[in-house]
């Protein structure tokens, strides 16, 4: 008989959604550059970089190409003595003429109703949908998880896509997505293995981290 191979052991993903900036709340940012860190902001970075510290085996830590995300790879980088890597696969939705507009200007228009209740249905005008969206994130942790077999890897990304990648990992269609809330610097952890993902912790905003694994 052949020899059975011995399963390679999950790889981890940390998501990690960017600190507070100045409009967090208020305005659609998306993808426009030049938006930094609030003071606020800074402090969740750093206190994301204090509950990751004790991690050992965190191989490699990733960021969206945007501002806030860097600014808020650098401290956990920094802690976990690694390098902050740009991957453009992590970026926020591409929002496109929505770009920059007050939210509370956007919730007034009809369109607002199937990006909250009918989100598959929707497509950002001269923009991406968010169907899209899911596929470029679940497409980029799983080339990034392949580079780390067994490992764990930080992933600092922006709120939709966490969501998103969280509704694939529990088979939830993407319909159901907004129901999910991912608060700024919260930590999501995901093992994704030979099988099916394993959802560990969502919107983890305080206590320790360690011990992440399935059951």
């Amino acid at each position: 008989m052949p020899r059975r191979t011995k399963p390679t052991p999950p790889t981890v993903a940390l998501f990690v959604r960017h600190g507070q900036t100045p409009t967090t709340g208020a305005v659609l940012p998306g993808r426009a550059p030049g938006l930094h860190l609030a003071d606020a902001g800074k402090d969740q970075a750093q206190a994301a970089a204090d509950r990751l510290a004790p991690m050992k085996n965190v191989a490699a830590v990733y960021a969206s190409p945007l501002e806030r995300t860097r600014e808020t790879a650098a401290p956990i980088a920094k802690a976990l003595g690694l390098k902050v890597h740009v991957d453009k696969g992590l970026l926020e939705c591409d929002f496109g003429e929505w770009t920059g507009r007050p939210l509370k200007e956007l919730m007034k228009l009809p369109e607002w109703r199937a990006v909250q209740r009918y989100p598959s249905s929707f497509r950002f005008p001269g923009g991406e949908s968010f169907s899209e969206m899911q596929t470029r994130i679940t497409d980029t942790v799983n080339r990034l998880g392949h580079q780390h077999p067994g490992q764990a890897i930080v992933l600092v990304s922006h709120a939709d896509p966490i969501k998103a990648a969280v509704a694939h990992a529990l088979g939830t269609h993407i319909d159901l997505f907004q129901r999910i809330v991912i608060s700024p610097c919260s930590v999501t952890a995901i093992a994704y293995g030979e099988l099916s993902p394993t959802v560990l912790t969502v919107n983890s905003t305080s206590s320790g981290l360690d011990g992440l694994k399935p059951s």
